[in-house]
């Protein structure tokens, strides 16, 4: 036992000594291991060799040896792959001598230039744009090889699933490649065929009318969707969803979408299997609110689901847009309207419950205009029916938004609202995407006879940033020459008033028309301001110098008109508008009142009233169908009658398919051998309606080339001379019809948003008209801004 004992007692004090020395020796680096097994030198010196554009310093910057250290070999092996980590290097070697270590390094090639060839169905930026490699850059395999890959998917997005891509790579001096880009197209790969499977209640034909993807067919040149696209299918897989949801189908599913290619390579055959389910009905509708200021039950009455009505996907939508924009009204900004929905399998109904998370009272902490490059804030903001410190409305807020848009200076109003400081205020943002304001416009037009006619004019909208209208027109046709000028100040004295003063001169030769010339000259002023959130009120007036200039040739009921008159008028505008959208309406209506009094000084006396209105109607998406209306009538007094030049002419833009001037009273002579009547003068009325009946159509070809259409259908009269411009049959070889006849015409608009600026073209034939009318098939104008 004691021998025992003495071996362990050994033992242990070995161990111990053992200890002690090796912790004497760590604190001594150069003394105490050269006494143990021989230890890595430490490194005092790291060089770099190969770089030619990577400074030594930013490859040191890289590695996990430092001098001072010792260069272990995981140090080494994790410093490489840091290196090529940085896609800098092509090589790199790391030799180990000790005290000195060496880095050797390949540099990866700079790019020179990147060349497509073969790519003549796709433009060279569309390409660019989704690959990584560009001149300058660094070139590597493995980012080429990555390229490769988006250059192919950007042919399949393209429809062309048989495209290739091989890249070739040309060495330059100075360690600089070319890279080259051979892109085999291959054709256009279609689609074949679309099958459903699955479906009972709608056939195949009435399906595809829901997909954005098409079967391909040789007149749908223009289309893309005819190609197949993968991700274009999944957004179709979408749109049944959507579409048998809002049949009833609330447990419609997709359960596969299949494309396989034909062996020619050149179209898919798609096959969609789905299960349409039962068709529902909505059951129980009820709202749930944890706001007490929110009423549940007119909640309830609002939401446009029913109990009993078909069940709809859409509808549960709209109702959390109605909800939300009720609570936003109460000032309640950030509300969250969760829909719980519960399937009865039994009764095939589906219960709704909308329940309104509680939030605060929000109030508005700050609001910031951005993107407004060119208009001043206040110009913004004045428009704006909320300020800072005022309760967060939504309806103001897209009041505010329409007041925006309205001025005409944006091609893009969004106000947002995010949380401010605290819970109970909010900011809101209101970004807009400036658009010109200037404006070159030009207009030409054809009609039956001789009448080519030229209008340009140079208008600025948002004069300096600060809203102010300006306008230079000078117009040459054959029957008018005019130049006007014309400024509006929208805010005069920072009220809201509007200002603004014309001068104009218009030299008008209606020979070919009435025989007569006229020459007018002045000016006038004019103060706006609104009467209601939607009615606007205008007063001006207008002093001028008529002259009347008759030719020898012309009928007595046209040289009475001879003669300079000044006239001095004083009138008014009233506007009511109801529209959803001032820009591009569709829906609501619009009314116009004028009203023009002349005797108050002066040598004309007349009372002259217009009323203009129109309504606009959404029947389906993109179908806006408009009736307008347009009535005026004019009426001497003190024994004054109707003046020619300030009686009503119609046809052109205004009476389409008819001439300017082209329909209404006229002077006539009635060829004794034929019995035809031969026109003569055109004397206009004091009297006309007209009523237009027009169908917006939706674009049926790709949104980047910017047409669209519509039909329409104009009908109307013009008339009602003094007597004493009358000259009755018999009296004279020279005589007047004005009988009030009913015109009509019918025909087509198409609008171009072509790239010098949006151009119109109107074909209209005037199915009903006079023998004497002067009618018109063909006008086009266009304009450009800038």
């Amino acid at each position: 036992m004691a021998s025992v004992l003495r071996v362990l007692f050994a033992a242990l004090m070995t161990f111990s000594l053992g200890a002690v020395a090796s912790a004497q020796a760590q604190p001594a680096q150069g003394e105490a291991a050269a006494v143990q097994a021989p230890a890595r030198p430490v490194v005092r010196q790291i060089l770099v060799e190969g770089n030619q554009r990577v400074e030594a310093d930013t490859v040191l910057s890289y590695l996990l040896i430092q001098p001072g250290q010792y260069a272990d070999p995981r140090s080494i092996n994790l410093s490489i792959q840091t290196l090529f980590a940085t896609g800098l290097f092509s090589d790199v070697q790391i030799e180990d001598g000790g005290e000195i270590v060496t880095i050797r390094v390949q540099e990866n090639p700079i790019i020179n230039r990147v060349v497509l060839e073969g790519n003549r169905a796709m433009d060279d930026d569309k390409i660019t744009d989704e690959i990584q490699a560009q001149p300058r850059a660094i070139f590597t395999r493995a980012r080429v090889q990555s390229d490769v890959q988006r250059i192919i998917e950007v042919y399949r997005r393209s429809g062309r699933f048989a495209a290739s891509v091989t890249p070739q790579i040309i060495e330059l001096p100075q360690n600089r490649v070319d890279l080259i880009f051979e892109i085999s197209e291959g054709p256009v790969t279609g689609v074949r065929r679309i099958n459903f499977i699955g479906n009972e209640s709608f056939s195949d034909r009435r399906l595809r009318r829901e997909l954005v993807t098409e079967e391909s067919r040789w007149w749908r040149f223009f289309s893309s969707n005819d190609n197949y696209d993968p991700d274009r299918l999944e957004y179709d897989r979408e749109l049944l969803r959507q579409f048998y949801q809002n049949q009833g189908y609330a447990n419609f599913r997709v359960l596969s979408a299949v494309a396989e290619l034909t062996p020619d390579q050149e179209s898919f055959y798609i096959t969609i299997t789905i299960d349409e389910g039962e068709v529902y009905s909505f059951g129980e509708v009820t709202v749930t609110s944890a706001i007490e200021d929110l009423n549940e039950e007119y909640l309830e009455a609002i939401v446009p689901t029913r109990e009993g009505a078909t069940y709809q996907g859409q509808l549960i939508e709209d109702a959390i847009d109605t909800v939300t924009f009720a609570a936003g009204a109460s000032g309640y900004a950030f509300v969250n309207v969760r829909p719980i929905t519960r399937r009865n399998r039994e009764t095939r109904t589906v219960d709704v419950e909308y329940v309104i998370d509680e939030g605060p009272r929000v109030y508005i902490e700050r609001i910031d205009i951005v993107n407004n490059t060119r208009t001043l804030d206040r110009v913004i903001r004045r428009e704006l029916n909320i300020v800072e410190g005022d309760a967060f409305n939504r309806v103001l807020i897209d009041r505010s938004r329409n007041n925006i848009r309205r001025l005409g200076f944006f091609e893009e109003v969004e106000i947002t609202e995010t949380p401010g400081s605290t819970p109970d205020r909010a900011r809101l943002q209101v970004d807009v995407s400036e658009q010109p304001t200037g404006e070159l416009a030009f207009g030409a037009g054809f009609s039956s006879t001789d009448a080519f006619l030229v209008d340009l004019s140079i208008s600025e909208r948002n004069l300096r940033g600060r809203g102010q209208f300006l306008r230079l027109r000078i117009s040459a046709s054959s029957r008018r020459e005019t130049i006007d000028i014309r400024f509006t100040e929208p805010r005069f004295m920072d009220r809201n008033l509007a200002a603004g003063f014309d001068l104009f001169r218009v030299n008008s030769d209606f020979l070919s028309e009435a025989s007569f010339q006229t020459e007018s000259t002045g000016g006038s002023i004019r103060l706006g301001f609104p009467v209601t959130r939607q009615t606007n009120l205008q007063l001006r007036y207008t002093l001028r110098n008529d002259n009347v200039i008759v030719f020898s040739s012309a009928s007595q009921a046209l040289r009475n008109q001879a003669g300079s008159r000044t006239t001095s008028v004083v009138g008014y505008t009233f506007q009511w508008s109801r529209l959803n959208d001032p820009v591009e309406p569709s829906d609501g209506f619009r009314f116009v009142l004028n009203q023009d009094l002349a005797g108050f000084g002066g040598d004309v006396r007349y009372l002259r009233t217009e009323i203009q209105s129109a309504y606009y109607h959404e029947i389906f998406r993109g179908w806006v169908a408009s009736f307008t209306g347009n009535a005026g009538f004019a009426v001497g007094w003190g024994g004054d009658g109707i003046r020619i030049n300030d009686r009503f002419f119609k046809g052109g833009n205004s009476f389409r398919g008819f001439d300017v001037g082209g329909l209404g009273p006229r002077t006539v002579q009635r060829d004794t051998s034929t019995g035809e009547l031969v026109r003569g003068d055109s004397l206009g009325g004091r009297l006309y309606a007209i009523g237009a009946v027009e169908l917006t159509l939706p674009s049926f070809l790709p949104e980047q080339y910017g047409i669209r259409g519509a039909l329409f259908t104009e009908f109307g009269t013009l008339g009602m001379l003094d007597s004493a411009d009358q000259i009755d049959e018999g009296t004279s070889t020279i005589f007047t019809v004005d009988d009030l006849a009913l015109r009509a015409s019918a025909g087509l608009s198409v609008f171009w948003d072509s790239p010098f600026g949006p151009v119109r073209f109107d074909f209209a034939e005037a199915f009903m008209a006079e023998e004497y009318d002067r009618t018109e098939f063909f006008r086009f104008s266009t304009r450009t801004g800038f």
